[in-house]
């Protein structure tokens, strides 16, 4: 059995753009504190750093974390020949039409990307829990092990892990040699859509939705984990379930807050610009768990309604939930967004 033409075709390209991972970063870390509301960066390329390395060097000096540098990852003496490696197998599974070699290349593309994973939390774990015995700032039983994808707070800093450019680009050549050797597998049995048996369909649908999964992640807020989440503006621990607000970044980072000042005080605070801004949401206080716009909520201001910091304001997604509130409670003032925003 020979691939078919438009596999051998997308499989060449496919394998090709992976020359880019040499000339673009393949991971991020990324730090924000009040002290650097821009945020500090560190960027792992095929056999560099770039980023403020020296800055966050600085800092972590002081609760005894090793020094960042070249020489801390001896991978980059042979990472960047066994993504050429990578780039070999697949042009091999294009020129030569082999469904063998192209198994080969996604089974190796997995394993990659799995090795790799493992590495970065193996160099994290020493990273955060080995710390030097003579710091200036020791926490008992603290470490500071960087999140292997996605978000974590870390004393008063907010870490983020995750992708860069050149790890999409392999990420993508791995799901669609993934789908090329479905298809292939499926046509070599003459497996067409309509007599395909209930294994192939189940495969075919499994690699589709994970497809439309990957390219519909969409950035949206976090459930609000009470009596452990921290509010960003005034520290408290988030505890009362009928209050919460939170800011979503265009770059999917969620800022939680325990009240309404809280928010607004961050808003105003200029740590982000408003393009920043991909949501901003108030905590439904008649729904459990839900969200409402803040542009689109309906807000009651009482002495009756006791929030946290005490703005005491509640946030509804429908006016009949405010106004059973407002009669229960024979008090209070409807207020707008934007006449909130001019309150505090």
């Amino acid at each position: 059995m020979i691939l078919s033409k438009t596999t051998r075709i997308l499989l060449g390209i496919a394998s090709l753009t992976l020359i880019i991972t040499y000339f673009v970063p393949l991971w991020q870390i990324l730090l924000w504190a009040p002290q650097y509301p821009e945020g500090l960066t560190m960027k792992i390329w095929v056999d560099s750093l770039t980023g403020q390395i020296d800055i966050i060097n600085g800092l972590n000096h002081y609760i005894g974390m090793k020094h960042i540098s070249v020489e801390m990852f001896p991978e980059f003496k042979f990472l960047g020949a066994l993504i050429g490696f990578l780039i070999v197998v697949g042009l091999a599974a294009a020129v030569f039409g082999s469904p063998r070699i192209l198994f080969f290349f996604t089974w190796l593309s997995y394993a990659y990307g799995v090795a790799a994973m493992w590495d970065f939390w193996r160099w994290g774990y020493d990273y955060g829990h080995n710390l030097d015995s003579n710091a200036a700032i020791k926490v008992p039983d603290m470490s500071y092990q960087p999140p292997l994808i996605g978000y974590k707070n870390l004393l008063n800093f907010t870490s983020y892990s995750g992708p860069d450019t050149g790890a999409w680009f392999i990420i993508g050549v791995c799901l669609l040699a993934t789908v090329l050797w479905w298809w292939e597998f499926f046509k070599a049995r003459k497996m067409k859509l309509k007599p395909m048996s209930s294994t192939g369909k189940t495969g075919v649908m499994l690699i589709l939705l994970g497809l439309m999964s990957f390219a519909s992640c969409e950035i949206g807020p976090e459930p609000i984990r009470y009596g452990q989440d921290n509010c960003h503006s005034c520290k408290m621990t988030l505890t009362d379930k009928r209050f919460g607000a939170e800011v979503v970044t265009q770059k999917g980072k969620v800022y939680k807050f325990d009240d309404l000042n809280c928010l607004i005080g961050f808003l105003k605070s200029d740590f982000l610009e408003p393009n920043q801004i991909a949501q901003t949401l108030a905590v439904d206080f008649k729904k459990t768990g839900s969200f409402v716009d803040v542009q689109k909520a309906y807000f009651l201001e009482s002495d009756v309604i006791k929030s946290p910091m005490r703005a005491d304001i509640a946030s509804f997604s429908e006016q009949a939930d405010l106004d059973a509130l407002k009669a229960e409670v024979a008090s209070g003032t409807v207020l707008t967004w934007a006449e909130l925003m001019k309150k505090f």
